[in-house]
């Protein structure tokens, strides 16, 4: 009585189970396809059984399948394939959305000696839906990417910030010292920038501030590190470049800023820039220095006028 009621039962389990099942003799041929693999292929028991795997299936990765395979046969141990190693085995549709980033389901596959005695006589494959577990990992590693980028980004004009700018200029400092080369810097800030706020109000100040950064961005070279130090004072750092081709960058940038006033919730407002540069040169001890040389120009550069480019050396 129990083996007349056991079978059955252990047939529908197989059946209704929420993952694949099929079984593969050392030839590779089908044994036993459950539900599972019926439902997601499109292609019934009768239509697979008895027939080899490739022949039903000929895009699978007929090496890898069969040395996974022959491995369990010889070793009678279990074999592991997750979705981090092989997406997937089948090429089964998924029912993530399609902004889920995947195009068929990630699977985790066991391998399963199936024993006679001491002889493995098939190797039972097991078939996991992973796709949720896998987009979950990937929308969590897009999280962790996009927190590093805004890490480094200022808030409001999207441009480094000022710790990305001084880790960037120390690693640059760090290989200028140990290289050579040419290496300069330019510190400017709006001229009477806080007229500009007082008159016109932050909001508009700040606009100014966006546009002003995305001039500057379409000014430089893709490989120059362009920040805000804070305020109304940014920082471009220039590697491989003396100082002379330094300040002609200074103008550049000076004119890109002030050529064309910045327009704001309808109002045209007149911008202009002083510019203070320094460089690397042999015996400055530190990138600090360096920075404070660009400083003390910036404002020689103020206290000359204003809208101008000026080096102390």
């Amino acid at each position: 009585m129990s083996t007349q009621t056991e079978q059955p039962l252990s047939d529908l389990v197989i059946e209704r189970v929420g993952f694949g099942i099929f079984v593969l003799d050392r030839a590779m041929n089908v044994l036993m396809w459950n539900r599972f693999m019926q439902d997601h292929s499109g292609l019934t028991a009768e239509q697979v059984v008895g027939k080899s795997i490739f022949h039903s299936f000929p895009e699978l990765p007929r090496v890898w399948l069969t040395r996974k395979v022959e491995s369990v046969f010889q070793l009678g141990s279990f074999a592991f394939s997750s979705w981090e190693q092989r997406p997937y085995l089948f090429k089964f549709d998924h029912d993530r959305p399609i902004t889920g980033g995947v195009d068929f389901m990630q699977q985790d596959c066991t391998f399963m000696p199936v024993t006679r005695g001491r002889d493995v006589v098939a190797v039972c494959v097991t078939i996991s839906d992973v796709t949720h577990v896998s987009v979950m990992q990937r929308e969590r590693e897009e999280a962790v990417v996009k927190l590093r980028e805004y890490a480094n980004l200022d808030g409001l004009t999207g441009i480094a910030n000022r710790r990305f700018f001084e880790g960037r200029l120390r690693d640059e400092f760090t290989r200028w010292q140990r290289y050579g080369g040419e290496l300069s810097v330019l510190l400017f800030d709006l001229d009477h920038f806080k007229n500009i706020n007082d008159r016109y109000g932050h909001a508009v100040g700040d606009t100014v501030l966006r546009v002003m950064a995305q001039r500057v961005v379409g000014a430089v070279r893709t490989h120059d590190t362009f920040g805000r130090f804070g305020g109304e004072e940014f920082a471009l750092l220039l590697p491989c470049t003396p100082l002379a081709d330094a300040m002609v960058v200074a103008e550049k940038i000076r004119m890109t800023i002030s050529g064309t006033p910045v327009e704001a919730e309808g109002m045209l407002v007149p911008v202009t820039a002083s510019v203070g540069g320094a460089s690397a040169r042999p015996g400055l001890p530190t990138y600090e220095v360096l920075i404070n040389e660009a400083d003390a120009a910036l404002y020689s550069a103020k206290r000359q006028g204003r809208n101008r480019s000026v080096t102390l050396t």
